[in-house]
């Protein structure tokens, strides 16, 4: 046998062992704890369930005597209220729905008091209210009996009788319980039904169906195009955002809710297979106010036999913060264990440039804990990115005086060859080649900082942590609403409706910035626009921004205009650099002799 073929044969054995004992060493016993942490973590949720079921069961048996009969006594309306480190919830025994939940640890700035999200409640909408049957079911109205089991859970129970589509009535026992954790916007909310013959429970092709709140606060003005209301859900394995209006949509979903610019409610089903797919949001309303509701119907209950069904729901109510939603991706980072609910999904974004933004969110979170100063953050952030940009700024510069340069020699291929396109278009590509210039150079500029700049609007128009930020006390005290210096509470027509009653310094330096930025551009680019074109770039787009921008965050606008002030000295700089270059050029290029001239034939005569 060949020398060479031994080694062959003995490396190979080498590998296969050494791949084995890897395997065996390594990745085997790697795959063999996931596989324990999972089945673990199946036999906890396994024993959750039966612990909710025997709680629901024990629960609606201590209620519930277990005869056919009815009882119907006096029970006195009641408010109970469970307070943690984070909320403070407010519930009626009527229907057992909730008829305030406030934020303890966000303030709203128009009352002065933690975040109301549970708002615009009436005697027939209230927050999780329950109706038999679909959505356009009228809410369980009864007083239900109540048994609070310790300071962060609540129960309420009651008998019913409800109607079959042939009018026999059937009696079931209904039960809900809210469970609390400190130092968690999550609650949990049980659904115990407990039917007492075979007929199961289905009015409409569904259950029953648990709404979220009429609406949530802060007070939502729908003139303030920088506040919104939304549905939210990951459905069909998507994120779903979409401006909320009265529509149903009709996916599977893992949870769905609704929320505004920086607080949502998030409802999430332990078992979405028992849901309908049917979701449905409505923003009407008794009020003036409109609402912000959305509607989540449970499938029918089989008959057949006797059943005691109770369903779990996971509520989250609380900021649009990525710390806080990011907690419920992992087990160990929430109370209740959940792992990869996706409540992170419900993050405004930019879409496909998210890419973006995680960076440039990291970049600013580090700055802050530098700094302590949000505001001051977004201004050395700019500056990091304008530095970052500069060589391509001043590249892009440098192209448009290449391009400059090669127009003589353009315009004349372009007379001889503008009746053949491809000739043109080989000749116009030669000449490229030849002066080493590329087109496309001078578009990625362009194109980078567009889409730095998509990904920056979401960003400091949307950044949960602006929100009450201040930058400099008395002027910009909250990052996430324009800036105010003097306000008034008269309305004055026209005024009124551009200013929202607040004078505001920033639009007006952001325009004083923007047109100077404008002149010396336009300075520096030695353009061959038109003098209308020009007199429009330089004043008419920033006055039709100071007015389109006057009320926007002040976080996003801090960003253009400091963005703009550095962008002046870049600016200069790149405009000193050309006009050396021009100067260089005009000195390189020979003397052209005035006395040659071409005639039609295309001869030169010299007189």
């Amino acid at each position: 046998m060949e020398r060479n073929t031994i080694i062959a044969i003995l490396l190979s054995a080498v590998v296969l062992i050494a791949s084995m004992v890897l395997e065996f060493t390594v990745f085997l016993p790697k795959q063999q704890a996931a596989a324990e942490k999972q089945r673990i973590e199946q036999e906890i949720q396994q024993q959750k369930q039966a612990e909710v079921a025997k709680s629901v069961d024990e629960s609606i048996s201590t209620y519930s005597s277990g005869d056919t009969t009815v009882v119907e006594e006096y029970i006195p309306e009641q408010q109970y209220t469970i307070k943690t480190d984070k909320v403070e919830a407010v519930f009626t025994n009527r229907g057992g729905d909730l008829i305030s939940y406030t934020l303890l640890d966000h303030i709203d700035k128009d009352t002065g008091k933690g975040v109301q999200m549970v708002d615009n409640v009436t005697d027939t909408n209230r927050a999780f209210a329950l109706a038999f049957g679909d959505s356009n079911s009228l809410i369980v109205n009864e007083v239900f009996n109540v048994k609070q089991e310790n300071e962060n859970t609540i129960v309420f129970t009651r008998d019913f009788e409800v109607k079959d589509y042939l009018g026999i009535p059937h009696r079931i026992t209904l039960l809900k319980r809210y469970e609390f954790q400190p130092n968690e916007y999550v609650f949990k909310l049980g659904i115990g039904i407990k039917t007492y013959d075979k007929n199961g429970l289905n009015i409409n092709d569904a259950a029953y169906t648990i709404r979220t709140s009429p609406q949530i606060g802060p007070h939502y003005d729908k003139k303030n195009r920088y506040e919104v209301r939304q549905y939210l859900a990951y459905a069909d394995k998507k994120r779903v955002n979409k401006g909320l209006s009265d529509k149903e949509y009709n996916k599977p979903y893992e949870w769905a809710g609704v929320g505004g610019k920086y607080f949502g409610i998030l409802v999430k089903p332990e078992d979405p297979s028992k849901m309908t797919a049917n979701v449905r949001t409505s923003t009407k309303s008794e009020s003036d106010y409109m609402n912000s509701q959305a509607f989540l119907s449970r499938s029918p209950i089989e008959g057949g036999s006797l059943a005691t069904v109770q369903d779990v729901y996971y509520v989250y109510i609380g900021p649009r913060s990525e710390s806080e939603l990011n907690k419920y991706s992992k087990a160990d980072s929430n109370t209740w264990g959940l792992s990869n609910a996706k409540f992170n999904q419900a993050l405004q974004t930019s879409g496909f440039f998210t890419f973006i933004e995680i960076p440039l969110k990291w970049g600013l979170e580090m700055i802050q804990k530098l700094v302590k100063n949000w505001g001051v953050s977004i201004i050395i952030l700019t500056i990091i990115l304008r530095l970052l940009l500069f060589p391509l700024s001043r590249k892009s510069a440098m192209g448009t005086l290449k391009m400059q340069q090669l127009q003589p020699r353009m315009k004349e291929i372009q007379e001889k060859y503008k009746d053949n396109k491809a000739k043109l278009s080989e000749e116009t590509s030669k000449l490229y080649k030849e002066a080493g210039y590329n087109p496309v150079s001078g578009c990625l500029p362009m194109i980078l900082q567009m889409f730095i700049l998509i990904a920056l609007y979401n960003v400091f128009n949307n950044y949960f942590e602006f929100r009450g930020a201040t930058f400099v006390k008395g002027w910009i005290d909250d990052l996430s609403v324009g800036d105010s210096v003097f306000s008034w509470e008269k309305n004055i027509p026209l005024i009124s409706t551009f200013t929202q009653n607040h004078l505001r310094i920033l639009p007006i330096i952001y325009l004083v910035s923007q047109l100077f930025n404008g002149k010396i551009t336009q300075f520096g680019s030695g353009a061959s626009q038109s003098k209308g074109q020009m007199v429009f770039m330089m004043y008419g787009l920033p006055v039709i921004f100071f007015f389109l921008f006057y009320n926007v965050p002040s976080g996003l606008l801090l960003y253009w205009t400091a963005s703009n002030i550095f962008q002046i000295g870049q600016q200069l700089v790149i405009n000193a650099t050309m006009k050396k270059k021009r100067l260089e050029i005009e000195k390189n290029t020979p003397a052209v002799n005035k006395n040659v001239l071409k005639f039609k034939g295309g001869k030169k005569k010299t007189r």
